[in-house]
């Protein structure tokens, strides 16, 4: 299947894709800060640079986007540069697998969220999270 863009538009779509700051990050951020969670968003000296991170009882958060993630239930591949497309979403993947084992081996606790949960039950996602930010830091 061709493009329905010319190079040039793509690269400009490409380009505004954020890896930090989203607007589905920003909401669920500022939902946890109501809720008395206190965190530092997008710390670069924490491998893997989660989204939302404590530090203190070695916690982090990752938000994963449904395509960039490949979610089984709703990651679709483009039609178009297949081959670029699964090696790169692939790779993606595996580099998730590499930061919650990184995460694991030193006893931090890792949750990850996908954007679909977020979308379609964001009160319930929100407690989930509440829920086990606290028992975590019991633990």
């Amino acid at each position: 299947m061709v493009d329905m863009f010319t190079k040039d538009q793509r690269s400009k779509n490409m380009r505004a894709i954020r890896s930090t700051g989203s607007s589905l990050e920003s909401k669920v951020t500022k939902e946890l800060w109501k809720k008395g969670v206190r965190f530092r968003k997008n710390v670069r000296k924490l491998v893997g640079i989660p989204d939302i991170a404590i530090q203190k009882y070695k916690i982090v958060i990752f938000i994963d986007s449904c395509f960039w993630h490949s979610c089984p239930i709703h990651g679709n591949k483009p039609s178009s540069n297949k081959e670029y497309w699964e090696k790169k979403l692939q790779r993606n993947v595996d580099r998730d697998n590499e930061v919650n084992q990184y995460y694991s081996k030193l006893g931090w606790k890792v949750l990850r969220i996908w954007e679909h949960e977020v979308k379609h039950d964001f009160e319930g996602t929100i407690e989930k999270i509440v829920n086990w930010v606290n028992v975590s830091k019991s633990e």
